[in-house]
């Protein structure tokens, strides 16, 4: 089959790579459309030490299993379902669980990915492939609101004008009214303002302890210091970025002024197809860039481009996109 594979932080096409051979419970998956993410130029730069096919937002037709012939959408964290910690609803926390496309897990930039059966979701017929391919991001964008009790913030500010930016900006103003989105480039943040939601670019920004939330986004290692400078005392910060370089930040304020800071990883799936099909999000246009699979030297140079907003891989053609 065709993929896209890391090998030494250097991400190139195989054309003739072996099918995945699914373990006891898993299903192959045949690919339609596959989308890149910050933590897939992350991992090109050496963030984990991945080495294999890349991927983990997708959608695609099950092969077998119930749901064989349709759409779905897949977790990506594959756990054992048996330890203390699967047992107790902490899944995506297993000791023993790879990640596709990041851990010990081959990814969705291929023909085929084997998934559990039991981390599939149906995709409702409402829902089209490239806001699919999204519900990964919007996921991990609603679990803030799993962690987080937002009817207690009153004002929000979201640092970073890309993708999962603008998904937890539209996750986040469902329940709090005042929010800020910070980024560097005028162009991307138009998409905010388009929903409604205030922005300001980052040298225009005024560095005040104002925030009761500050959700990090960047996907840049400046992104915790910057939040230490905008959050209120016990105020809290959240997350969502992964990055391979080493954080140098001095955390002499989070004690001084008592802040919480949160990780925030991934999110509800079963919520996130939910809420996209009772349109309470919207994806339009957030897909800019299509690419076959053969162009994976491209499509990775293209989601780095401020020009570029969501980059996909049509891995096989359907109407719906």
């Amino acid at each position: 089959m065709r993929a896209i594979c890391l090998d030494q932080n250097d991400v190139q096409f195989h054309p003739d790579f072996p099918s995945p051979v699914p373990l006891q419970g898993e299903v192959l998956i045949d690919v339609i459309v596959a989308g890149i993410c910050e933590t897939d130029l992350q991992l090109a730069q050496g963030y984990m030490g991945f080495s294999g096919v890349l991927g983990h937002e997708f959608v695609g037709l099950a092969t077998s299993g119930p749901l064989t012939g349709a759409r779905v959408v897949g977790e990506i964290n594959c756990n054992c379902r048996n330890c203390p910690r699967c047992r107790s609803g902490l899944g995506n926390h297993c000791v023993e669980r790879t990640v596709v496309g990041i851990h010990q897990h081959d990814g969705a930039f291929a023909d085929q990915v084997a998934i559990p059966q039991s981390s599939l979701h149906l995709v409702p017929d409402t829902i089209s492939d490239d806001q699919a391919v999204l519900i990964e991001p919007l996921a991990a964008a609603l679990q803030i609101q799993q962690q987080i009790e937002l009817g207690e913030v009153q004002n929000a500010i979201i640092l970073g004008d890309g993708r999962l930016a603008n998904l937890c900006a539209q996750a986040i103003s469902q329940q709090v009214e005042n929010i800020l989105v910070v980024g560097k480039h005028e162009l991307k943040l138009a998409r905010f303002r388009r929903l409604g939601i205030k922005t300001t670019l980052l040298n225009d920004m005024i560095t005040e302890k104002d925030y009761d939330l500050v959700v990090d986004c960047t996907g840049s290692v400046t992104g915790l210091p910057l939040a230490l400078q905008l959050v209120k005392p016990r105020g809290t910060i959240v997350m969502k970025t992964t990055v391979a370089a080493d954080h140098q930040v001095a955390l002499a304020p989070v004690v001084i002024d008592e802040i919480r800071v949160v990780g925030s990883r991934c999110g509800p799936f079963g919520l996130a197809i939910e809420l996209l099909q009772a349109g309470r999000f919207d994806l339009s246009g957030l897909v800019t860039h299509r690419f076959g699979l053969e162009e994976a030297e491209q499509a990775f140079q293209m989601a780095v481009d401020p020009a570029a907003f969501k980059v996909v891989f049509d891995v096989i053609s359907t109407s719906e996109n």
